[in-house]
């Protein structure tokens, strides 16, 4: 599937490598450079597994940003390759290089000493700026214990293709680090920069812990699949963290069995994510049995244009398999969308969900009338409507909208247009200037729309058109307690040609409980009191 750039050239002999008594990028402490006065010693007295690239014969005289220099492809590789010899390697790049593509094999530590450090690819290499050696998307894994520290990764987008194709093997495209068959990968503190794909593409791997990554993208194309970290399996065991910078479609995407329909990823932490204008956020994609289990994202924030969490199948006639997924703390502000195929969303959900916890979403100055989240496709599309949706349970606690300014635009917040099984909603403040107009819905039930229980607890909202507008579809039982409904003139339950068998009401301040239209009928009403506040 991909072609592999391999070097011939040897390395170089002489020259001073580091000490390992001697403090380097990395260390907590640092009093000398190795190339200060006692602190050189020859590459005869030292462990040859340690390699300085300035004490080569690389010529280092490239830049991260800028490229160009002298192509030193040959002589990096070259001492990528004595890994499997020494049965470890660091090589330290205290420089730019201009490369047409490196190999990494295992017990391999490449550590740049600081962002201006690192690699630039040549134009026209069209590959990888960085891959292990062994590729393998299902199997086993050969290629354990990589690690990178720090540096740039450019891989120059303006000058390679979107995509090659193999001879025999069809259509590859062009990302910026492959690892695929992977175990006890490490990378920290890398810049990733100028993706012409994906930035990063994983699959087959086990024991990832990536932190401080940023992902910068100045030449952004559009709709040219500028992805972020691409996330395929078989996997286990994720750690990200601080995932910072711009993508061109997904900045992050889980995507258990999308290339085979049938692998798993499972115990993923994803913790501090912040977007710079990406199009869009994250995406968690399950399309067949392989399923996606035991994930926790926490600590989002920034700007996104389009859309900002997928869930969902996403591929024709498929319904995906997704265990327990839980979002905490979510503060994304809206910027122009740029993708117009279907409206703007902060969540669309679909596919086959066992149970989903969104906990803490903030919906600050929304500066359209974007979703916060689509349960189902909300509008007719034939490709998503033909895969199975059907959420279990799904829990929001604790949801924040802010509108401060009397043109707040029409909206339904939440949209169903599947099942869902358990829905309940509790903690939720929707605040709007006094006497704006009442043109906000917090539920509304459309489409293919059914809920089996529906519990609101504990919302404080005011100048709503209302809480729940049951267009159509069957609401088995609805429970409400302790809501604080102001400042409009409208039902807290709107029903249009949608039914309700059961509807058990607690404590309701200042409002009506039920206006019926259309063919909407409604059955046993329980505990309905309503009490005025106090002001």
């Amino acid at each position: 599937m991909i072609g592999l750039i391999t070097g011939s050239a040897g390395i170089a002999t002489g020259g001073f490598l580091m000490h390992p008594s001697v403090s380097y990028a990395g260390d907590n402490k640092r009093e000398k450079t190795p190339d200060e006065p006692g602190n050189q010693v020859s590459s005869d007295q030292l462990p040859p597994y340690i390699v300085f690239a300035s004490q080569t014969n690389a010529r280092l005289d490239s830049n991260v940003i800028t490229g160009g220099g002298t192509d030193d492809t040959e002589i990096i590789q070259a001492i990528l390759d004595k890994a499997p010899d020494l049965g470890n390697l660091h090589l330290v790049m205290d420089g730019a290089a201009l490369v047409r593509g490196l190999n990494i094999h295992s017990n391999t530590t490449i550590e740049c000493l600081n962002s201006s450090c690192g690699f630039f690819l040549a134009p026209q290499s069209n590959r990888s700026v960085i891959q292990n050696v062994n590729l393998n998307m299902s199997g086993e894994r050969v290629d354990k214990n990589i690690t990178l520290l720090g540096g740039t990764y450019n891989q120059n987008c303006k000058q390679q293709e979107h995509h090659i194709t193999l001879p025999g093997k069809g259509e590859k495209w062009v990302i910026t680090m492959e690892f695929y068959g992977v175990e006890n990968f490490t990378m920290r503190d890398v810049t990733i920069r100028n993706q012409r794909t994906f930035a990063m593409l994983m699959a087959n791997w086990f024991r990832v812990n990536m932190e401080n990554i940023s992902i910068d993208l100045p030449d952004h194309e559009d709709k040219s699949n500028q992805d972020g970290l691409h996330f395929f399996g078989p996997g286990q065991f994720l750690t990200l963290k601080n995932i910072q910078g711009s993508s061109g479609d997904d900045f992050l995407a889980i995507a258990p069995d999308e290339h085979d329909g049938v692998s798993d990823i499972t115990d993923v932490l994803i913790d501090g994510v912040f977007l710079n204008n990406a199009d869009q956020g994250i995406r968690l994609l399950s399309k067949g049995k392989g399923k996606l289990d035991r994930v926790i994202i926490k600590n989002i924030t920034g700007t996104y244009r389009s859309f900002g969490f997928y869930i969902d199948p996403w591929f024709r006639n498929s319904s995906g398999n997704f265990g327990n997924i839980v979002f905490d703390t979510v503060d994304l502000r809206q910027s122009e969308p740029n993708y117009h195929y279907t409206p703007p969303f902060l969540f669309r959900l679909g596919g086959q969900i066992e149970n989903l916890t969104l906990r803490n979403i903030y919906h600050h100055k929304p500066v359209d009338n974007r979703s916060i989240i689509d349960i189902g496709w909300p509008n007719e599309d034939k490709g998503h409507d033909s895969c199975i949706s059907f959420i279990n349970s799904l829990l929001i606690d604790g949801l924040h909208v802010y509108h401060p300014h009397d043109e707040a635009p029409d909206s339904s917040l939440i949209k169903v247009s599947v099942p869902v099984n358990n829905l309940n909603i509790r903690n939720v403040q929707i605040l709007k200037p006094e006497n704006s107009p009442q043109n906000v819905c917090l539920i509304e039930t459309r489409r293919a729309g059914k809920i089996n229980t529906l519990q609101l607890n504990n919302i404080q909202s005011n100048c709503m058109q209302h809480l729940v507008l049951h267009k159509t579809g069957e609401i088995d039982k609805i429970q409400l307690h302790n809501i604080f409904y102001t400042d409009s003139d409208n039902a807290m339950i709107k029903m249009e040609d949608g039914n309700i068998r059961q509807v058990f009401a607690g404590e309701i301040y200042n409002s009506e409980l039920i206006s019926i239209g259309g063919k909407g009928e409604v059955g046993q009403i329980t505990g309905y009191k309503k009490k005025k506040s106090s002001k």
